[in-house]
């Protein structure tokens, strides 16, 4: 089984307001996220949340996916929010997508890719890329659970894939979007539907 670990727990410092409670087409940017992941297949869904954290698990709610706070949000980084999100997951769980919430952009066709890599090539580490660079979301099986379970802040996830390249197994995402997430007011109007 493959589930799914949305990242949404920072503060929209450089936003200025909650990014994941923005307009995003008819939703909101993390309902959009939520929907774009449902609609590629992934059946446990789990929203990691911190900042705003009533107003974003009022949407997460209305998905019907299950969410956590990480009460490490402020000062863990987003390693305490990935590390926050494997501690709940069920034992059938084989491997997680670990996908932003501030990543709208992102397509049902992407995750079905790494979800179907992943399948095909029984790989640790399967990772999307664009142009050669690296993007969301990515998969991790579980025999690499315990190393991310072990990193300490300010180790990063950038970190943890680099540490373990040699394991990745990369797909051409044939798409940019795979390297889009709204940081700015600027990103956001440059990138709404």
């Amino acid at each position: 089984m493959i589930s799914a670990i949305l990242l949404a727990a920072g503060e929209s410092k450089r936003m200025g307001q909650p990014k994941l409670l923005l307009p995003w087409g008819n939703s909101t940017v993390i309902a959009h996220v939520i929907s774009v992941f449902s609609n590629a297949g992934i059946k446990d869904i789990l929203v990691v949340t911190g900042g705003a954290q009533e107003s974003v698990e009022t949407v997460v709610k209305q998905s019907a996916v299950r969410s956590i706070h990480n009460d490490n949000y402020a000062t863990g980084e987003m390693l305490s929010s990935l590390q926050c999100g494997l501690h709940a997951m069920s034992s059938e769980v084989q491997a997680v997508l670990i996908g932003l919430g501030d990543q709208p952009q992102v397509e049902a066709g992407s995750v079905r890719l790494i979800c179907h890599a992943f399948r095909k090539s029984k790989a640790k580490l399967v990772v999307p890329s664009f142009q050669m660079r690296r993007g969301h979301p990515w998969l991790v099986a579980r025999p690499l659970w315990d190393e991310l379970l072990k990193m300490k802040s300010p180790e990063s996830p950038r970190e943890f894939l680099n540490k373990f390249a040699h394991e990745i197994h990369y797909v051409e995402a044939g798409t940019s979007s795979i390297l889009a997430d709204l940081d700015t007011p600027e990103d956001y109007q440059k990138s709404l539907p």
